[in-house]
């Protein structure tokens, strides 16, 4: 049975509803005597849908709204007014409402809007869900000069069949920017088909991508299509294009000049209108050079090229991310929305990610969201290689502490410093048993240490 909070300073009004929502709708329902003290129910209730009134002493509707949208709390929110102003209710929309009513409207049509907002809220999250199991959880997302010009280039090409090569360092969002060019084009209501040139035995390559007919080789028992025909009429991601062997890249090639693929076991062609995007984080001009890749495919396959932007290029994009990454967690893990503090915020825009980009980024959000349980994740719950090495982070290792000059000044830092070297070394020393660890660092139990190891980030 669904919740909702009325929000009113009123309380014939808030009770009123209260009790005709119970009654008309079969809802749950509570009330709150203000913004501060409706915030306080959010934060502290489950709570499936809000009937916010704007004007409030205090903490009015409009500031619960930046509230909520500040936390990254996406319940829906149905404000109401009795002034019959409805640029305010359209300026509440804006800040995130779900919709707005009168104070006048009769009991069903409230009743129906709050159904109506309850199977939004529905839909919105299995459509997550769903975004998520597909791995496409992660739209473009960023307002830096290098980010906006990579989406307008994004959005230019989208439309064309020809061949895209989308170059850029590992985790910076290649596949992103790949689902991006075929959702924004005219293959959108199509098949997306990513395939990991790196992931696919040598022996097996030909035939994950061209299709074999039965008995082609040991095992074919039954005919199979590969990746070209399978995304017929659609889009191939092709990533880790350079890791493609010379066979594989001769059939390419002819494949991308005139669209006929031939199965493995097969000597008959057959016709395929499928789009492809590759993507690589090596230098294929380096690869041609060593004799490692082809040419003329290079010159098939960058008739287009596409730079993806290290995150160290466009740090001013991290608090989106972050905000993005933290909803998302959340979301995984069922937790209350978290939000960074700004000394949070500040050491994460100081480091400069060149491990593994924004899926490196996305790590550590998961990682501060589950050293804490507090609203706010402040900076003591930040890794120390993170803290530590703002910005040499190539220089790193995730086998131990940061060298004392690296650590920064503050005494937390080194205290956190300290205590993640003595757990790391206590836990060498016993083979990473956790029960003689904690055991040997005189922990109370083994959950005590998994917890402290849990905040620095350690497992073995």
């Amino acid at each position: 049975m669904s919740t909702i909070l009325i929000i009113d300073d009123v309380p014939a009004l808030r009770e009123q509803y209260a009790y005709d929502l119970k009654r008309l709708g079969g809802f749950t329902t509570m009330t709150a005597a203000g913004g501060a003290e409706g915030l306080t129910r959010l934060a502290a209730e489950t709570v499936d849908c809000v009937i916010l009134d704007l004007e409030m002493p205090g903490v009015d509707g409009f500031e619960v709204l930046t509230t909520l949208k500040k936390l990254g709390n996406r319940i829906p929110v149905i404000v109401y007014t009795g002034t019959g102003s409805y640029d305010r209710c359209v300026r509440a929309v804006k800040l995130g409402a779900y919709s707005f009513i009168a104070k006048d409207e009769p009991l069903e049509r409230v009743v129906r809007e709050v159904e109506n907002a309850l199977a939004w809220a529905g839909l919105r999250s299995e459509i997550g869900r769903l975004r998520r199991q597909s791995g496409d959880d992660s739209p473009l997302i960023g307002e830096s000069r290098a980010a906006v010009a990579m989406k307008e280039q994004v959005d230019r090409l989208a439309g064309i069949p020809s061949p895209v090569l989308i170059l850029g360092e590992s985790g910076c969002g290649k596949e992103l920017v790949a689902r991006r060019l075929h959702d924004a084009g005219g293959r959108a209501g199509r098949i997306f088909v990513p395939v990991n040139c790196a992931a696919l035995p040598e022996t097996m390559v030909e035939s994950e991508l061209f299709g074999h007919e039965r008995g082609a080789f040991t095992g074919a028992d039954r005919p199979r299509k590969g990746a070209f025909e399978t995304a017929d009429k659609g889009t191939l991601f092709l990533d880790e294009i350079g890791e493609l062997p010379p066979a594989a890249q001769a059939k390419l090639l002819r494949v991308l000049e005139d669209g006929v693929i031939t199965r493995l076991g097969s000597h008959k062609g057959k016709q395929v209108d499928t789009r492809v995007v590759a993507a690589t984080n090596r230098s294929l001009d380096a690869e041609v050079v060593r004799g490692a890749f082809r040419e003329d495919l290079l010159f098939r396959l960058n008739t287009h090229v596409i730079q993806v932007p290290p995150l160290r290029e466009r740090l001013s994009d991290i608090p989106l991310l972050a905000d993005h990454f933290l909803i998302l967690t959340c979301e995984k893990f069922g937790l209350s929305p978290r939000v960074l503090a700004p000394e949070t915020l500040k050491i994460l825009q100081g480091y400069d990610w060149a491990r593994n980009n924004i899926r490196e980024l996305r790590n550590v959000i998961e990682r501060l969201v589950i050293a804490g349980s507090e609203e706010v994740i402040t900076s003591d719950l930040v890794p120390v290689e993170i803290v530590g090495l703002g910005g040499t982070s190539g220089t790193s290792g995730s086998s131990g502490a940061a060298t004392s000059g690296n650590v920064a000044g503050t005494l937390k830092h080194q205290k956190a410093a300290a205590e993640r070297s003595i757990i790391l070394n206590a836990l060498e020393q016993n083979h990473w048993h956790i029960t003689r660890t904690a055991a040997q660092l005189g922990l109370s139990d083994h959950s005590s240490l998994l917890k402290i190891m849990r905040r620095h980030g350690l497992k073995k």
